[in-house]
């Protein structure tokens, strides 16, 4: 019979909390960007946003505040995928770098349509968060195929983003 000092965990639950901990930090940290983001969006929608001539493809205002947490969360579930082969996958840690990255930039956007409500500005920046993503998007590829998938639709929606901010930037001259 083993005394306490002596026994330790079975293999398979080493980590589990840490695990956990992992998934709860990975699915609240874009979430976390996107509340961060909203304190300069929110203040902008009812005044400076709605005065804007908008393209006829803009879609209605609550569409927004679900998509968004939909695209968060995929990223969330796929950036935790991806840091679970961290140590096996070589494309995995650079994967991270740039997610971190990118979510920097998704951040930005916010900052530069909606905080200095400069519509040029943002879309030179929502390239670069595009080609950020589409990099981030790869590397998860790479790492883990599913981790990948739940990357285009966010690619998708920033692609539709950057041309309706396109369309806004053209129709406001500042």
């Amino acid at each position: 019979m083993e005394t306490s000092a002596e026994y330790r965990a079975p293999a398979h639950t080493d980590g589990a909390f840490s695990r956990f901990a992992a998934l709860v930090f990975f699915l609240a940290l874009p979430q976390a960007a996107g509340f961060v983001g909203s304190l300069f969006t929110r203040s902008a929608i009812q005044g400076w946003y709605m005065s804007l001539d908008k393209p006829w493809f803009t879609p209605p205002e609550i569409v927004f505040p679900i998509v968004w947490p939909a695209l968060f969360l995929m990223m969330g579930i796929a950036s935790y995928l991806v840091w679970k082969e961290r140590n096996i996958v070589p494309a995995a840690r650079q994967g991270l770098y740039l997610y971190a990255t990118q979510l920097s930039l998704n951040v930005a956007w916010s900052i530069l349509f909606f905080g200095i409500k400069s519509p040029e500005a943002a879309f030179y920046e929502i390239i670069v968060l595009i080609l950020a993503v589409v990099a981030t998007t790869v590397s998860f590829f790479r790492s883990r195929l599913l981790a990948g998938w739940l990357m285009v639709p966010y690619i998708l929606w920033l692609l539709y983003a950057a041309l309706l901010n396109y369309s806004i930037w053209v129709r406001n001259p500042f």
